[in-house]
């Protein structure tokens, strides 16, 4: 028991600290001149380690936006705002209609749970307002986003009281509306599949009994993760076929971890040694053995172009 709970400790703090490490990542990204933007799940506290990456974040330029838990002075400063701050929070479709409006099927769920009198939560209205915050583990003042959720607890076809739930989210992002570090946030790239394809990676896996050795290997494990999508992020979106190139980068930037191996690793191959060159022979051909020469000619490309900046005078 004590063997299993270690490991979960241990994957947490591993998770924490790829966190920590990934911010970082950010901040070097911007003094290169790129953009980073990071979001993420919702953080019970903010630990010490990771309230200096948001100072160093807050320095880059790198924009963050985390959920934090509802702790009991983040509802009372909410509780506390006037009532000119809130705005009601209106979600987009979440589709587009291309052809026309069909009649919704008769909802049988909601019938039985009145008929049979189960209590049942349901939303009425949601408003957004936001306020400034400074964690105690932060030397820094950052935003605070809430998203206030009005909800009708009833038994039947009775409403027995109303509630009032509240979901926050930390940000440096000072700019954007409300409404868009909402919708970002819960947008928040897909992040139970990539933590998923990393269990494909056995980077979710504690095999051994320290922490700082379980953290090692997992940041070491998920490499194999971030290599498959630099190469998809590699494939060039040029030319004439420019948008068929951008429907295969996006396909191999969504593939699972397993069906990339397959695709473009366990392919069987000749190397030959001839004259000054080595020339690898593909012994059989899938569809991504076309993304495969793409990519190794776009990284040629990037080298020999990095090469010459690189060169003196």
């Amino acid at each position: 028991m004590m063997g299993n709970n270690r490991r979960r400790i241990g994957m947490v703090v591993g998770l924490v600290v790829i966190g920590a490490s990934a911010l970082a990542a950010g901040a070097a990204a911007a003094v290169a001149g790129y953009k980073a933007r990071y979001t993420g799940g919702t953080i019970a506290a903010i630990p010490l380690k990771c309230s200096g990456y948001f100072n160093l974040e807050d320095e880059q330029a790198v924009r963050f936006v985390f959920g934090i838990d509802a702790q009991a002075n983040l509802i009372d400063q909410a509780d506390s705002l006037p009532r000119r701050a809130w705005e009601r929070l209106k979600r987009p479709a979440k589709y587009e209609i291309q052809t026309e409006v069909r009649r919704r099927p008769e909802n049988i769920k909601d019938i039985k749970v009145i008929e049979r009198e189960f209590q049942n939560i349901r939303l009425r209205s949601e408003d957004v307002a936001s306020f400034a915050y400074s964690p105690t583990a932060c030397q820094k003042t950052y935003r605070i986003v809430v998203v206030r959720k009005n909800l009708s607890i009833e038994k039947g076809a009775r409403c027995l009281f109303d509630d009032i739930r509240y979901f926050f989210y930390i940000t440096n992002d000072r700019e954007s509306k409300a409404a868009e570090i909402v919708f970002e946030a819960n947008a928040r790239c897909n992040q139970e599949n990539l933590i998923a394809q990393l269990h494909g990676t056995h980077a979710t896996r504690m095999p051994v009994d320290t922490l700082l050795s379980n953290w090692a290997y997992m940041v070491m494990a998920s490499l194999a993760w971030t290599l498959k999508a630099w190469f998809a992020l590699l494939l060039p979106e040029r030319g004439r076929w420019r948008e068929k190139c951008k429907q295969e980068k996006l396909q191999v930037l969504r593939m699972e971890f397993r069906t990339f191996l397959n695709a473009f690793m366990r392919v069987p191959a000749q190397v030959v040694r001839t004259g000054r060159r080595i020339v690898f022979r593909l012994l059989s051909w899938n569809p991504g053995s076309t993304c495969s020469c793409v990519a190794w000619s776009s990284s040629r490309d990037h080298c020999e172009a990095d090469s010459e900046v690189l060169k003196p005078g």
